[in-house]
């Protein structure tokens, strides 16, 4: 298995996603996130956040996208690569991608990435859903009413993210919660 540092994730998210216009300043914007939201998660997963908010999205670049899933495309082309595990089912199953997996028929091929729920995932929620599509901040219901604008009702990602809104405000209101809890509440 890789070693990888935050570099080489920076660098593999770069020669993915930097031609993509803004999915790359979106990215951009959530691995910075991820950084300052790095005290609510335990110490030794604050590069292991930082890591998976820089490559959350690498899904999207067409050489890698396969089964038109960017969650599911990303982790899969990071798991070829060799990535660490924990990295991998992180980018998985990201921003309720559960919920998004269901609606596309997807749910058994997301089952291969072991789904983990707790202060990592939540910071990596809440790195996502506090970063617009074009890199700028957003509060919680900012960014779900721009995710619902920009899709159709009937798409899967709209069903899916209005399925899964109470799942994501509680990542999100968790981490902020932990963010307090260390003296940081005034992040947000």
């Amino acid at each position: 298995m890789v070693e990888v540092r935050l570099q080489e994730a920076k660098a593999l998210a770069e020669a993915l996603v930097s031609s993509l216009g803004d999915r790359w300043k979106h990215l951009q914007a959530v691995g910075a996130r991820a950084a300052v939201l790095a005290p609510a998660v335990p110490e030794d997963d604050g590069e292991l956040l930082v890591m998976a908010g820089w490559l959350h999205d690498i899904g999207y670049a067409p050489e890698i996208a396969r089964m038109g899933f960017h969650s599911l495309d990303g982790a899969v082309h990071l798991r070829e690569l060799g990535y660490p595990e924990r990295l991998v089912c992180l980018v998985a199953h990201h921003t309720g991608a559960r919920f998004e997996a269901a609606e596309r028929g997807l749910s058994a091929e997301l089952a291969a990435f072991e789904l983990e729920d707790g202060p990592t995932m939540d910071a990596l929620v809440c790195a996502d859903l506090t970063t617009g599509p074009q890199g700028q901040p957003l509060s919680f219901d900012e960014r779900m009413a721009e995710i619902l604008r920009r899709y159709d009702e009937d798409s899967p990602v709209h069903r899916a993210i209005t399925a899964a809104r109470e799942s994501l405000a509680g990542s999100v209101d968790r981490t902020r919660r932990r963010l307090a809890d260390v003296g940081l509440g005034s992040v947000f």
